[in-house]
Formats: C-alpha cells, sequence, structure tokens
C-alpha cells in the first residue's frame, strides 16, 4: 500500500480545485489533488475546451483551455502533488486528520480535505436514433472545431452546449441547423438571441428520428408532428446534457442533497475536516457559476487551514502585503 501524506487533499482538478490547490500554497500548506480524469482541467478540459467563458473576472471573454492553462500554471506556484486518473473511493475522519483511499489503493492521510468535484462523474445523455453511429459523425462533445469546417451539421439540444457549439460553428460549417424537442430553451438569453440572428436553422417541438449514412452519417431524419424530412448532415452533436453520479461520495457520511454536499458560510459539511467548494456544494442563495466557486475555493482553504493548525487565523492578509 502506496500512503501520501500532506497537509490538505483536494478531491477535484477542475478550475475550481486548481484555484484551491494554488491558493493553499500561499496558505503554506503541502497540497495533494486526486481526478478521476487523466488531465487538469475538469468538465472544461474534457468537453469544453474552445467553448469562450464569459463570466471570470478580469477576462471579458476567454477561452476554457486559456482559462485552464493559466490555474495550472498558477496552481503550480503550491508545488502540487497531483494523483490524476484515480478515483477517491473511501473516507475516514478521526481527531488528527483525515484518511482518503484510491482506488488503486493508495492512502493519502491529509490535515483537512476540499472536495471540488463539480458534479462527480458524468456521462453524455444518449440520442434515442444515435444507434452505432458514436465516432462515425456522432459527438456528444466539440473539443475542436476544425473538423466541421464545410460541413452540415445538425446539433441536438436546447441547453447551453448546444447554442455555445451553434455560435462557434456557424462561421465555419456549410449550414448548421438545431434541433430541439421543445419551443423554450435553457440556454442563456444573449446566446439563444446570438443563434437566432445567425443563419443557424432552429426547428423545435422536433427530434431526431433516424440518422442515415454509410460507414458515416450522411443525413439525419428530423420529426415534428408526425411529419419525417430529412436533413443533410455530416456531422451530428448530440448536446442533451448530462448524467451525474457522485459515486463513493455518497457513503462517506457527508450530508448530500439532491446530489449536492450541504455546507456552511465557512464552506464546511457537517464533518469537522472536510470541506466543499464549487458546483458540487448546496446552501441557500447558491449560484452554480466558475466565478462563484473561485471565492469558495479561497473560503474553504482559510477555514481548512484553521482546522489543520489551530493556531492560525482565518483571515491571511491581503496578497498584495505578502
Amino acid at each position: 500500500m502506496t500512503i501520501v501524506e500532506t497537509d490538505l487533499l483536494i478531491i477535484g482538478a477542475g478550475p475550481t480545485g486548481l484555484f484551491a490547490a494554488y491558493y493553499a500554497g500561499f496558505r503554506g500548506h503541502r497540497v495533494a489533488v486526486v481526478d478521476s480524469l487523466p488531465e487538469l482541467g475538469g468538465q472544461i478540459t474534457a468537453m469544453y475546451p474552445e467553448k469562450q467563458i464569459l463570466d471570470v473576472a478580469g477576462f471579458p471573454s476567454v477561452k476554457g483551455r486559456d482559462l485552464v492553462e493559466g490555474l495550472v500554471v498558477q496552481a503550480a506556484t503550491a508545488d502540487p502533488n497531483y494523483l490524476l486518473d484515480r478515483t477517491a473511493v473511501t473516507l475516514a475522519e478521526d481527531a488528527d486528520g483525515v484518511t482518503v483511499g484510491l482506488d488503486d489503493g493508495t492512502d493519502v492521510r491529509a490535515g483537512a480535505v476540499i472536495i471540488t468535484a463539480g458534479i462527480g462523474k458524468f456521462s453524455p445523455r444518449p440520442l434515442p436514433a444515435q444507434g452505432d453511429w458514436l465516432g462515425r459523425g456522432l459527438e456528444f462533445f466539440v473539443p475542436s472545431f476544425a473538423p466541421y469546417t464545410d460541413k452540415d451539421v445538425v446539433i441536438v439540444g436546447g441547453g447551453d452546449s448546444a447554442f455555445d457549439w451553434a455560435v462557434h460553428l456557424e462561421p465555419m460549417a456549410r449550414s448548421v441547423t438545431l434541433v430541439h424537442r421543445r419551443d423554450a430553451f435553457r440556454a442563456h438569453e444573449r446566446t439563444v438571441q446570438q443563434v437566432r440572428d445567425s443563419s443557424v436553422r432552429i426547428i423545435t417541438k422536433a427530434e431526431v428520428s433516424a440518422i442515415n449514412g454509410g460507414s458515416t452519417v450522411e443525413s439525419v431524419d428530423v420529426t415534428v408532428d408526425g411529419e419525417t424530412t430529412t436533413c443533410p448532415a455530416q456531422a451530428v452533436v448530440a448536446a442533451l446534457g448530462f448524467i451525474a453520479d457522485l459515486g463513493p461520495l455518497q457513503h462517506w457520511g457527508i450530508d448530500v442533497h439532491k446530489r449536492h454536499v450541504v455546507v456552511d458560510p465557512s464552506m464546511r459539511t457537517n464533518l469537522a475536516r472536510v470541506f466543499a467548494a464549487g458546483d458540487i456544494t448546496d446552501y441557500p442563495g447558491k449560484v452554480r457559476l466558475i466565478a462563484v466557486g473561485f471565492g469558495e475555493a479561497a473560503t474553504a482553504v482559510n477555514n481548512a487551514t484553521v482546522a489543520i493548525d489551530p493556531t492560525a487565523k482565518v483571515f491571511p492578509g491581503h496578497s498584495s502585503e505578502a
């Protein structure tokens, strides 16, 4: 058995976890970061590296991969011990610290833990008509726009991802058609209007009932009110959301409400040495934004510092005074 000893363990290497790692170093802690994905950046790296993010302070617009790159550089100042492609499966708290067991047999011993696991493990919701087309023209994510150049693209969905991808693919694709089963959308109103003002064709109260082609996708059947038409398509993007699973975390004795970890104003869970920050957290007035997660990370680290060292103060002083 391998034993890793650290002051602070962060579970989740997305934007909130990376900022928490940096801040742990700012507070003088040794820090380890575990994530079930093989790369840093969480959902952004896995699904939205090309997406323009508009709600991060100081950046009118920043591409997902560029934000992650900056956070990794910033976190490097803390010299974090990254334990990637591993899942935290057990947690045991005692008077002196917390022990977290990973699925490869490693035990991580820490003075405190911060959970920044986003929505937990996630898998895309399947397209009912997808058959065996995945990888042959059907995809769930758009990590790169270049492969869609001069293609007829059909995007299925009505959320932020569907509309964001429609905005970015419209200038380079031959055509973009967005198909949604309702006439109301979940995406940000500004992005919806941007798509409406573009050349993107929007078909509502509709479903993709079949995908057609040979070795790759050539067209899709779209059904509206029982009538089916065929649209040319060499690429289909199914942006139907995700099935989230908190996995073993649900069995750690942490207060979980509707797939979210309940925290108090200090970002502490019902366990004295376990904190949480980012999208996984829940409390009255919670807003799930990356910008909010950054603030929660700083709050969690500063309060975890006192759990690690009772003689420390919650407020660290201003970074400009360091």
